[in-house]
């Protein structure tokens, strides 16, 4: 079984050795060893569980725990900590962990566990529809778009978003209908969301120059692939 595993542990010794034990069970793993730093590396990347340590320089773990939770809602977590006590135990659930995890434990019931998570996390994208957009294909189940093997990660709404352009391909999306769809409101201020969306939605397809998203003024946006792109 294969997957990626986000690990974020101060403790260099163990942090080291639970890598390598990871890693020889066929997981590629990203090794932080701060929750400020964790925090950032975390928005670049494209995980299937996170492992986090609740002590930890920067921010501490709860808190990093609850800002991934902001960036990937449905993203597996484990809490592995020395700190047993029931409060934070509850606290950790109250997050959204899968499990709470307390040192010392047993490797062999850990690796048990991280591996149904991987396989929960890789039955969510089971036989998904792929949609092209030139060179780039679109996960709408995993938010995964992958350009020659490079993958980004999308937000919700950035996927949501997407889907519905791909849906409207050459053609205009009215900026009202996505609003509504997506936003549930067509106000200024979610208006001005959108196109924060739509920035966004540029640079992650901008290695393709037949792709291109176009403002249709006072009506929406156009994805455009192929044909004239000014």
């Amino acid at each position: 079984m294969s997957g990626k595993i986000f690990f974020v542990e101060d403790d260099h010794n163990f942090g080291a050795v639970m890598k390598s034990f990871l890693e020889m069970n066929g997981f590629s793993v990203d090794w932080v060893a701060n929750g400020t730093e964790a925090l950032k590396k975390f928005t670049y990347g494209v995980y299937d569980l996170c492992i986090i340590d609740v002590m930890l320089p920067g921010i501490d773990g709860f808190t990093l725990a609850s800002e991934i939770r902001k960036i990937e809602s449905d993203i597996h977590l484990f809490f592995m900590t020395a700190r047993r006590m029931k409060e934070d135990i509850m606290k950790g659930f109250k997050i959204g962990a899968d499990d709470y995890i307390i040192k010392p434990f047993d490797t062999e019931v850990f690796l048990y566990k991280v591996k149904a998570a991987i396989r929960r996390s890789n039955n969510l994208t089971k036989k998904p529809e792929i949609i092209m957009i030139g060179k780039y294909e679109f996960n709408p189940v995993s938010r995964r778009i992958s350009f020659y093997g490079k993958e980004q990660k999308l937000s919700p709404k950035e996927a949501a978003l997407l889907q519905l352009l791909c849906e409207h391909q050459n053609e205009v999306l009215p900026r009202e209908k996505a609003l509504k769809i997506i936003w549930g409101d067509d106000n200024y201020f979610t208006a001005r969301s959108m196109d924060v969306f739509i920035t966004k939605l540029r640079k992650y397809l901008k290695d393709d120059k037949n792709i291109a998203i176009e403002n249709i003024h006072s009506s929406g946006y156009r994805l455009i692939v192929g044909g004239n792109i000014k």
